[in-house]
């Protein structure tokens, strides 16, 4: 299946090199791109692609209300925007998760995690830069609820795999680090999920800092 990708960015040049990476990619094809955000959100709706792309800062109307038009539970179409983007700050963090983006990456992250996280929209994942997992966990410092224990706790290799994925690792990255198979950590991680009964990377992240199964974090 071709995951058909929008994207939008103020910049010509970086939309050119978002192009060229995608581009490499069989599975991947760039149908559109746009200078602005009424622009995205236009060209969204005549192309409806199924992932799109978006920077924070954009002229006319910024990402962060263009995720609110896209994800929002009303919108038509609905497409899955992850936001990539220079600015990691949390008043940009937050409110693109909470309006329902499905991954934010620095532009610094490397075509690798760009790719994944086009992959992981498009199968209702999430993939979202380290430094901002990181930054996800300590917001939440100081203010863990008292949780029940699992009624099926992680194995080692679990907990493994776990803190790996809350450290923004790709499932490339875990299958090279911990000498398995990509499938293997792919399994691992839909085991992690079902377990915690979370949807996504970041839910896990989330949800094993709670339970306390993260006490630090992979270089």
């Amino acid at each position: 299946m071709t995951i058909r990708v929008l994207l939008a960015d103020d910049q010509e040049m970086v939309r050119r090199g978002l192009r060229r990476i995608l581009e490499t990619q069989p599975d991947l094809q760039v149908v559109g791109e746009a200078a602005d955000g009424v622009a995205t959100v236009e060209a969204a709706r005549a192309l409806r692609p199924d992932v799109a792309l978006v920077d924070v800062r954009m002229p006319r109307m910024d990402g962060l209300e263009v995720v609110r038009q896209l994800c929002g539970p009303t919108a038509d179409p609905q497409v899955k925007v992850v936001v990539v983007t220079t600015f990691d700050l949390d008043e940009y963090v937050y409110p693109a998760l909470r309006g329902g983006a499905s991954g934010f990456l620095l532009k610094r992250s490397g075509p690798a995690l760009l790719i994944e996280a086009v992959r992981a929209a498009m199968a209702g994942d999430s993939l979202i830069s380290p430094s901002v997992t990181v930054r996800l966990l300590q917001h939440v410092t100081g203010r863990r609820p008292d949780t029940a224990p699992l009624a099926e706790p992680l194995t080692g290799r679990e907990q493994e795999i776990t803190r790996e994925v809350a450290a923004g690792r790709t499932n490339a990255d875990i299958a090279a680090a911990l000498f398995i198979s990509p499938g293997t950590v792919k399994t691992h991680v839909a085991h992690i999920q079902r377990k915690l009964g979370v949807r996504n990377r970041v839910g896990i992240a989330m949800r094993a800092f709670e339970l306390g199964y993260l006490t630090d974090l992979p270089a």
